[in-house]
């Protein structure tokens, strides 16, 4: 699989309480569940009025299905061709 971030717009998410993005996380996971595993999630980063989501997926059209799923929009997906951290330097 291929890890892909998806930017997000969503208005007013960054002033959302821990109950509310609960309920934005379970209207996720229920939309993942539809696709079967196809699309682990890795985790969010919600920053303003968006959020920065770390996806695994076979291909964008995936990520692009549980976009249309969850209702959350796609706004812009970036496939991650490798990572670096810190250790980077030292290897």
């Amino acid at each position: 699989m291929k890890r892909y971030v998806i930017e997000r717009n969503v208005p007013g998410i960054g002033g959302l309480n821990r109950e509310q993005l609960r309920g934005a996380a379970e209207t996720s996971n229920k939309a993942l569940a539809k696709l079967a595993g196809k699309v682990p999630w890795e985790h969010s980063y919600v920053a303003g009025d968006k959020t920065f989501c770390v996806y695994l997926a076979d291909s964008e059209a995936t990520v692009q299905e549980h976009a249309k799923l969850s209702g959350f929009p796609a706004n812009t997906v970036t496939e991650v061709r490798t990572i670096i951290d810190p250790m980077t330097a030292a290897a």
